[in-house]
């Protein structure tokens, strides 16, 4: 009955088991999520979405403006003139001449004598502002700016240029930062499995030592110095497990997991003729890398940033029309403005003396563009070293695998002979211990090793400009 229920309750709890199971996650998954949910990947998407919405803006400088304005003004000026009176000639018809004429003599120096007229008195004007309303569309289209407009939107195209090659940048930073995480965690996992196998040798020469011991063939110290080795290998142990959930915690920041994801990195192949990259190329070549890109639109920007300023001191020449409707003021008692106009124009607008500004501004350009020239000599250069050392570093890897590998099969049959030789009575328990303590050192230097190159061939990939490819 017993039995019964223990089988009921295995079968149960088998499906839970089947799910609870660790994630298994390979470098090109971790990379693939570190893409996906890095932060700095999204500001800087962001920052190119932000230059599309600057390029529109720039390119709508093409087109004319139309603006809505209107004005309101309510004043209590007031105030009055008079319009001084006098004498009006009285015009006759004359049929002679077919037209009205005045009736006037003309005297011998050339003046006039009014011989009927009509007395026209002083008028007396008074106006008051009060309320005055004035409103219209008004329609404003560049025709030539210096090439202002133009340079400007080509500026843009260039900054979005650079906002995108950013983001490359940015990703190829994180898949470095990403494998870096992602091979100490695997150092630490099979620094676990080194650990265990080390073990798991004290114990089986701990269990022929109690048997020597109990049929006298060996004494209590032999006993007690393995007893010391097997605490240490479980101290190793417990460190390298402490050290693996570290490792995986730490992987977890980096590919956008709660630090406490239940996740393995996948087991990897040890083998030397695996673990290298065939026919890599030792040709020293920048032209791949995004930096190199950066830098060339950063000297392409300083060259517009001249034409820019020159703009500054061109000609403009800008075509303006409206229509206006006005309405308010008194003149007399009666409304002086209401009615609607029309009207169009050009402006010129010529810099004729700047006093030296305009030709300083165009040379601080100038030594702008210069700068960054030199800083782009100096960044390639620089870039080109960091890739030799990449290179450097991936041929000394190489060969640090090559020796440690060797070592570590030395390591193993020297432990083989070690072991028979304590067997047989004809090697000290002392060397015996330290040919395991070798073969454990050189297994966790193998391992080191393959990281390390592993590590170094992604660099040397970054610094080729190859890695996101």
């Amino acid at each position: 009955m017993k039995r019964n229920i223990i089988y009921a309750i295995l079968m149960l709890s088998a499906p839970t088991l089947c799910v609870a199971q660790s994630e298994v996650l390979t470098l090109s998954a971790c990379q693939q999520m570190a893409l996906q949910n890095n932060v700095e990947i999204a500001k800087s998407q962001a920052q190119v979405e932000q230059m599309g919405f600057d390029i529109k803006s720039y390119k709508s400088n093409y087109y004319p403006r139309l603006n809505l304005m209107a004005m309101d003004l309510y004043s209590t000026a007031h105030g009055d003139f008079t319009i001084t009176g006098g004498h009006l000639p009285i015009y006759n018809y004359v049929a002679a001449a077919g037209q009205y004429v005045p009736n006037v003599t003309v005297n011998a120096d050339g003046s006039y004598t009014l011989n009927q007229y009509a007395d026209f008195p002083d008028q007396k004007m008074e106006y008051k502002v009060k309320n005055v309303f004035m409103g219209g569309l008004m329609l404003t289209q560049p025709i030539y700016m210096g090439g202002k407009i133009t340079t400007a939107y080509n500026m843009s195209l260039i900054g979005r240029d650079m906002a995108e090659l950013n983001v490359s940048l940015t990703k190829d930073e994180i898949l470095v930062k990403t494998g870096e995480a992602y091979f100490l965690a695997v150092k630490a996992k099979e620094m676990i499995e080194v650990a265990k196998k080390y073990k798991e040798l004290l114990e089986e020469l701990s269990r022929t030592v109690d048997n020597a011991v109990k049929h006298g063939l060996k004494t209590r110290n032999d006993k007690m110095k393995v007893q010391v080795k097997l605490n240490e290998a479980e101290l190793n142990l417990t460190k390298a497990e402490n050290a693996y959930r570290l490792a995986r915690m730490n992987l977890c920041h980096y590919i956008g997991r709660p630090l406490t994801s239940d996740i393995e990195v996948a087991n990897q192949d040890y083998t030397s003729e695996t673990v290298f990259h065939p026919n890599t190329d030792k040709t020293i070549n920048i032209s791949g890398r995004q930096e190199y890109e950066l830098l060339n639109k950063k000297v392409e920007l300083a060259e517009k940033q001249i034409a820019l300023t020159r703009s500054d001191y061109m000609p403009n020449v800008v075509l303006t029309g409206g229509v206006m409707y006005a309405n308010g003021a008194e003149l007399a008692g009666k409304k002086l403005i209401d009615g609607a106009s029309a009207s169009i124009g050009i402006g010129v607008k010529i810099p004729l003396l700047t006093f030296g500004e305009n030709t300083n501004k165009i040379r601080a350009a100038k030594t702008k563009r210069q700068i960054a020239r030199l800083e782009q000599e100096d960044l390639n250069e620089k870039m080109m070293l960091e890739q030799q050392q990449a290179l450097n570093n991936v041929e000394e890897a190489e060969k640090i695998v090559t020796f440690t590998t060797s070592a570590l099969k030395q390591a193993e049959e020297n432990m083989r002979l070690s072991k028979q030789q304590y067997e047989v009575g004809t090697e000290t328990l002392s060397d015996h211990l330290e040919a395991q303590a070798l073969w454990q050192n050189c297994y966790a230097s193998k391992v080191d090793a393959i990281c390390q190159y592993q590590l170094a061939w992604l660099k040397y990939q970054k610094s080729k400009g190859e890695i996101n490819r």
